[in-house]
């Protein structure tokens, strides 16, 4: 129980890390074990969204009115974890004093991921996948089988959990193999190819599809998996009124060495030893607007990021929803492919 409680002190940043570290997804802040409240991934993304500094300290992004119970309730927390769509309950004393945490189990997790949504989702299938070679040059990226399924089928997955079956596939190399694997899947999915007659980048395919989308849909690379709420997604994009919605992964870096800073005169003014940078990262998934296909230029090589570059030229809301690193796996080279092997053989 004592990894997932922390002091006031701590920072959202080790907050963070402390988060991947237990993979439970909420974390309850205490002072001598007297509960403060709770953080979530969600509690984070907020204050990440209003420019908060990671620096800053947990009391700046918990919820000090989070669902507890006392002692003789526990026997409902699993009934209202899954009412409140939370993932663990602590059990309190009169007194407020932590004396235990329920998690919510499969069962309630399963029951809290409501397949809400229809969106249609569009798979960027049509690369050659090069940094992948030698496997690639034998079976297209999307096809390639992480632990007892293919990549794409743990893609599916995800996006099924939430109600969302209808997917677009924009295809090129290797295309064949590609239909004739999926035409054999005995899944309720609906599939619909879009062909490339060359490569156009991340966007240009979804040129093809102008008229044929009428709501917003998802666009995802075929080489990642997002472990979050699709639902939470879509919300967020909609509130904001976003012509696109970037799925990013909040990453720390820690630079390996000692940092110097030196004044023009070619002395020494500052020595960061080992400094850490947060950034967000691109994960590859993404929410648009149907409108935005209208903007994208017809059979021409075009990255999403040009178009994204382009919106904020214009001054169109381009947004993102946050996510932790170890919520995003990413398998585009051999050696994070391995590594998302082993993830997925551990969850």
């Amino acid at each position: 129980m004592s990894d997932i409680i922390i002091t006031k002190e701590y920072t959202i940043k080790q907050a963070i890390k402390q988060l991947d570290v237990t993979a439970k997804k909420t974390l309850f802040v205490a002072d001598n074990n007297i509960l403060l409240g709770s953080i979530t991934d969600g509690d984070i993304r907020r204050w990440i969204l209003k420019n908060g500094s990671l620096d800053e300290d947990v009391t700046n992004v918990m919820n000090i009115n989070c669902k507890t119970l006392f002692e003789h309730k526990k026997s409902i927390a699993h009934k209202i974890m899954s009412m409140y769509n939370i993932n663990a309950i602590p059990i309190v004393t009169k007194e407020n004093e932590i004396v235990e945490i329920v998690f919510a189990d499969k069962s309630d997790i399963f029951a809290m991921k409501k397949a809400t949504l229809n969106n249609k989702v569009v798979v960027m299938a049509g690369g050659k996948g090069t940094r992948l070679y030698p496997y690639t040059q034998i079976l297209p990226k999307p096809l390639i089988p992480i632990g007892e399924k293919s990549i794409i089928e743990h893609i599916f997955g995800r996006f099924s959990a939430f109600g969302c079956n209808d997917f677009i596939l924009t295809l090129n190399y290797k295309k064949g193999m590609i239909k004739s694997y999926l035409d054999d899947l005995e899944q309720d999915y609906t599939f619909t190819y879009i062909e490339e007659q060359d490569f156009f980048g991340t966007a240009g395919s979804l040129s093809m599809l102008t008229g044929q989308i009428d709501d917003t849909f998802f666009v995802t690379n075929c080489d990642i998996l997002v472990d979050a709420d699709y639902a939470k997604i879509i919300d967020q994009h909609k509130r904001n009124k976003n012509k696109i919605t970037m799925v990013t992964s909040i990453t720390n870096y820690t630079i390996p060495y000692g940092v110097i800073e030196s004044t023009s005169e070619g002395t020494i003014s500052t020595i960061h030893e080992k400094p850490e940078y947060n950034f967000q990262i691109n994960t590859g998934v993404y929410v648009l607007e149907p409108e935005v296909l209208e903007d994208i230029p017809k059979d021409t090589f075009f990255h999403i990021t040009d178009l994204i570059d382009l919106y904020i030229k214009q001054n169109k809301k381009v947004g993102v929803f946050p996510i932790r690193s170890s919520q995003w796996l990413d398998m585009g080279e051999i050696d994070l492919m391995q590594k998302m092997k082993e993830k997925l053989e551990n969850m």
